[in-house]
């Protein structure tokens, strides 16, 4: 990654200041909004080609094993049209995700829930992203890291190429990483290739999520 303000994620503010030890196994979400409602975070814009106004809807992804090469990850706080969600952007170079499932569900009027899901690598070949980034407000399960740093300045994280936040931002990095039972809520993720072998995509009615 790069500290310049062209390489950071679009469509993100980043957090000058983020004193949260951002244990990928925790839920974040409220320590976060209170820091920002106290003041204690202040915010600078960062401006990339890739950014795009978040819808402020809440999904799920879930796989057996997500197992990856080149970790970051530090705070940002996503935009809407009207509103900001505070979020922890995890930055992964190579990912493999074993039994995949995205879902999302909307109330639609006359039919009530409506439930939009997506399977992939449910078989021998899992899913695959290069430079995966998730913003998540939400992420449980057993993790294990190699040759991690924890504390880093968040403009100085280099394991995911073109990814970093901004000065004085806390940040941690790792070489490999793995998540077994991965139980993530997000409300954006991009990739810059995603390859979804087996893929299944369903829309019906219901509440029928990943988990």
């Amino acid at each position: 990654m790069t500290g310049s303000q062209e390489a950071r994620p679009q469509g993100r503010t980043r957090w000058a200041r983020f004193a949260l030890v951002m244990v990928p196994t925790l839920g974040v979400s409220g320590l976060l909004l209170g820091a920002l409602a106290s003041g204690a975070l202040a915010a600078s814009f960062g401006v990339s080609a890739n950014s795009f106004t978040v819808s402020g809807q809440s999904f799920q992804i879930s796989a057996d094993r997500l197992q990856g090469r080149g970790f970051e990850q530090f705070g940002v706080v996503d935009q809407g049209r009207e509103n900001s969600y505070p979020e922890a952007l995890t930055g992964i170079d190579s990912a493999d995700l074993y039994n995949l499932c995205q879902s999302v569900v909307q109330d639609v009027p006359l039919l009530g829930k409506v439930t939009l899901r997506l399977t992939s690598g449910t078989g021998e070949q899992p899913a695959h992203a290069d430079r995966l980034v998730a913003d998540s407000h939400d992420l449980s399960g057993d993790a294990t890291f190699s040759n991690i740093d924890i504390g880093q300045d968040a403009s100085t994280v280099t394991a995911v190429p073109g990814v970093s936040g901004g000065e004085g931002g806390f940040a941690q990095q790792a070489e490999t990483m793995r998540i077994d039972h991965l139980r993530q809520q997000t409300r954006s993720v991009s990739a810059a290739t995603f390859k979804l072998p087996d893929l299944h995509l369903t829309v019906g009615q219901g509440d029928n999520p990943c988990f």
